[in-house]
């Protein structure tokens, strides 16, 4: 299996030519055909013929955690599959091969409502997911809080991988780490609001009134629509200054907020559900203003220089 495997890798097999996975132990199993193809691209823990895929791990985060709640997951339903074997051998007289087919048969009825073969990411699967009742987890700490539920702790309990002080203590760890970094953020996003996109804005606010001014004292005040086109882009600058500003202070009084909880996970979902979501709102504002503001007064890189050598 393994050299037709590597045919297919090297190019020697085409996608039409797909092998069959070698079921010899179990004889009643129907026969299944590799997939030839480099992955499945929209699932976060694929099969690829012969094997599994984890590529669900963020990429500053160390997979060393998430391979091990899969390898326990792993090792404990295979202890519970092999019980489920023996007790059809032991108690109903089956043969190996019955035993393991009913078994199987069973396990592929139970898991039905939560496989999914289509996109994993889609809206579509979101929406089929909530239908069939499956859990979805939204943000960091909902994720997280599953890790000290009672499923979770008899799983690790039981397969003696870690004790719940352990569990707990990790939790605790990653919770703390997500506000810290959500602090850092905070405060940065502050520094940039007020010492350089706020500065900047309005100077090129008070270019735009000398220009207006220039215009009309030129022209006279008989030319109303003199320095009409300046005048709509500084009410634009006006409206996301006065948003930006006040959206940037609800951020830092929310922060402090936060800060006071004593409770780690308190703390995280005060961050997670008070803090974060003005990032997005200031960052919003920001975007707007770095379209709007001259590039000779604009301090940072803009998006299309970060793309482009000017």
């Amino acid at each position: 299996m393994l050299d037709e495997l590597e045919g297919v890798s090297k190019g020697k097999l085409s996608p039409e030519e797909k092998t069959e996975l070698k079921l010899n132990v179990v004889g009643k199993i129907p026969e299944i055909l590799l997939d030839n193809t480099d992955r499945n691209r929209t699932s976060p823990f694929a099969f690829t013929g012969n094997k599994f895929e984890f590529r669900a791990v963020g990429s500053k985060a160390n997979c060393a955690k998430p391979m091990t709640v899969l390898n326990t997951i792993v090792a404990m339903q295979l202890r519970e599959f092999k019980e489920e074997v023996d007790g059809l051998i032991g108690g109903k007289k089956l043969k190996k091969d019955e035993a393991i087919f009913n078994v199987l048969r069973e396990y592929i009825k139970s898991s039905k409502r939560i496989r999914c073969d289509g996109d994993g990411y889609s809206e579509a699967w979101e929406k089929e997911a909530a239908r069939r009742k499956l859990s979805n987890h939204e943000n960091t700490t909902a994720a997280r809080e599953v890790l000290t539920g009672k499923e979770v702790l008899d799983l690790f309990r039981k397969t003696g991988v870690m004790t719940e002080t352990e569990v707990r203590a990790r939790q605790e760890v990653e919770l703390e780490t997500y506000v810290l970094n959500l602090q850092i953020e905070g405060r940065v996003l502050g520094e940039l609001v007020y010492n350089y996109i706020i500065p900047a804005a309005i100077g090129y606010q008070n270019d735009l009134l000398q220009n207006i001014a220039g215009l009309r004292e030129v022209y006279g005040a008989a030319h109303k629509k003199m320095g009409e086109a300046q005048l709509g882009i500084l009410e634009n600058l006006s409206e996301h200054l006065q948003a930006l500003r006040k959206k940037t202070d609800a951020m830092t009084e929310a922060r402090k907020k936060a800060n006071a909880q004593r409770d780690i996970h308190k703390k995280a979902r005060a961050y997670c559900d008070a803090v974060l979501p003005y990032f997005e709102e200031i960052r919003y504002h920001s975007d707007r203003l770095e379209r709007l503001v001259g590039d000779d007064h604009w301090p940072l890189a803009k998006y299309r220089e970060l793309l482009f050598v000017k």
